[in-house]
Parts: structure tokens; sequence; C-alpha cells
């Protein structure tokens, strides 16, 4: 008894054909939300990975790769050592952020609109 087994193979996520891009558009629609819960972490023998997602057409399964940046150790001590310039452990009170402007201090009462009468206590 022979098995008609499909074609099984590997391809990243631009270079699908149309016939697998009509097929992946059909499973997963909204796109990233829908093929999230799918995503796959694949070990290479090398020591590195890819993340892939699996969609059948009739003739073949295929794991479509999709690019994931994940946090990098190095990344994650840099970025915390430049949130930290100032060495006081605080990590960012007064420092200019992406619009060039300072963040407020811890002094909310100069927001206060007087509204609020604190002396009655």
């Amino acid at each position: 008894m022979a098995v008609n087994q499909k074609k099984r193979a590997v391809v990243s996520y631009e270079n699908m054909s149309s016939e697998l891009a009509a097929a992946f558009a059909e499973k997963y629609p909204k796109g990233f939300n829908d093929y999230f819960p799918d995503l796959i972490k694949y070990d290479k023998p090398d020591g590195s990975c890819f993340y892939a997602v699996t969609v059948e057409i009739p003739d073949a399964i295929y794991l479509v790769k999709i690019k994931v940046k994940t946090d990098d150790a190095d990344d994650i001590k840099k970025w915390l050592d430049e949130t930290d310039d100032d060495g006081d452990g605080e990590g960012g009170e007064g420092t200019p952020d992406d619009t060039g402007s300072t963040l407020p201090d811890d002094n909310i009462a100069q927001y206060s609109a007087g509204d609020d009468d604190s002396s009655d206590a």
C-alpha cells in the first residue's frame, strides 16, 4: 500500500508563492494577531533558531518562517545602563525624553488648580 505523502518544506514569509500566500491569508486573515498563538520556535543544528507557523495547501505542508525580534541580553544591559547615567540609581528623573523635554519632578502640587483646600485639616 503506497501512501501519498505531501511535500514538506520551509519557506520565508517574504518568498511565499502566490498559492501559499493565499492559503496564509485565508488561515490568518487578521495577520499577526491571528498567527501569534501558532508561532513556534525551531532550533537549528548550528545553535541558531527561527520562528514559523504551519500552512497547508493541497499538495504540500509548509513551515512559513516569520521574522521575530527577541530580546538580547546585551541590548537589555545597554538599555539599562543608558537610563542610569547620573549614578543615583533613579534612572531617568530630569533626563530628556525623545522630544527633548525633561520629565516633571515629584512635586505634583505645582499642577494643582487650587480647587482642593488642604488647610481645612
